[in-house]
């Protein structure tokens, strides 16, 4: 992957950056650049990591996912309690009756996601541990955390939510950590300068894998369960390939 893809992701965001900026209540903009900060780190390391450092005869790029993890902990430390309580890193959680709303739509997503997957996704791969043990942990543990847990928070404070439904409050971070998740898994420049662009994953796991996890997100008030979901869908996925 180039070092440029990660601005091209945010170049793809943009419009939504502006939209954003015109029809939401503007909150502290100087959170923006905390986004920022912690986005090109992320990234780049993780991007650098993979290109530079060994990778120990595994399939998986185990240390920077890890140097991930260890990005977003560092964040969520320095964090005061109310904000890791928004960012969803807490032993609370929302009321029984949300997260049973939260949980009972990521399940019907989560059932179609595997109907249509077993339809189309090719079959009669070979059992890999590493897979497994990867698909288990890792995506869960990174990206729940950095997407639908910083970013949101971040994302809330520069344009202040301004909807509600059941007693949750949604704004305009919700659609720009949806959306940046499926460009971010969309989109790519190859290190040899190859420009791939699907749309399609990038509007199936916007409107599927992302919004489901989410509402989960948004309805339990708690990572755990965005984090379990997240791994749930990618066991799913690695299970499907070797039927």
């Amino acid at each position: 992957m180039s070092l440029l893809t990660p601005l091209i992701w945010l170049l793809i965001m943009l419009p939504i950056f502006i939209i954003s900026f015109f029809k939401s209540k503007k909150g502290n903009l100087k959170f923006l650049l905390l986004f920022l900060v912690i986005y090109l780190a992320d990234n780049y390391i993780q991007i650098l990591t993979k290109q530079y450092l060994p990778d120990f005869g595994l399939r998986f790029s185990w240390l920077g996912k890890f140097l991930s993890l260890a990005i977003s902990l560092s964040v969520i430390y320095f964090a005061n309690k109310k904000d890791r309580k928004e960012i969803g890193f807490t032993t609370s959680a929302n009321s029984k009756k949300q997260i049973k709303f939260g949980v009972l739509v990521f399940l019907g997503f989560l059932t179609f996601d595997f109907i249509f997957k077993f339809i189309l996704f090719p079959k009669g791969g070979e059992f890999d541990w590493e897979t497994f043990a990867f698909q288990a942990t890792m995506p869960g543990l990174t990206e729940e955390i950095l997407f639908r847990g910083i970013y949101l928070w971040i994302f809330d404070k520069v344009f202040l939510p301004n909807w509600n439904y059941k007693g949750i409050t949604f704004g305009w971070s919700f659609v720009i950590v949806t959306l940046l998740f499926g460009v971010a898994h969309g989109v790519v420049l190859t290190s040899d300068h190859q420009f791939r662009f699907d749309i399609i994953t990038i509007i199936y796991l916007t409107l599927i894998s992302s919004f489901s996890l989410g509402i989960l997100r948004k309805f339990s008030g708690n990572l755990i369960y965005s984090i379990v979901g997240h791994n749930v869908i990618n066991v799913m996925n690695a299970i499907i390939r070797i039927l």
